[in-house]
């Protein structure tokens, strides 16, 4: 069988922007913040489901197309931030971003 499916939409806009889907934890004061896990479940046969993060498209002309942007937490020193790190199927890291200097930005976001 199949298990059930969620949709969570900000909805179509004929004219303007459409709306915007945020998920998140609340703020702990005195203790660690919350957690967010996105995760598809396991099944018994056939292949392992996928997660798919996608940026917008657009069709105008001369526009960029949304960005994906993926962060790490900030410390109280800069030197203990959290690292970013990219797992094959087999547990394996294959890649690991932890460094100070690599600070990739966006002027629209402040990422």
């Amino acid at each position: 069988g199949v298990s059930g499916k969620l949709v969570f939409s900000s909805g179509t806009s004929k004219d303007g922007n459409s709306g915007a889907l945020y998920l998140g934890s609340g703020a702990a004061t005195g203790g660690r913040g919350g957690l967010v896990a996105l995760t598809v479940g396991t099944g018994t046969s056939g292949a392992g489901g996928s997660i798919y993060v996608n940026g917008g498209e657009t069709t105008a002309t001369s526009k960029y197309g949304g960005g994906v942007y993926i962060k790490a937490g900030a410390a109280g020193s800069s030197s203990y931030g959290g690292s970013t790190i990219v797992y094959t199927g087999d547990g394996t890291a294959r890649v690991t971003i932890s460094h100070p200097t690599i600070a990739p930005r966006s002027p629209s976001t402040g990422f």
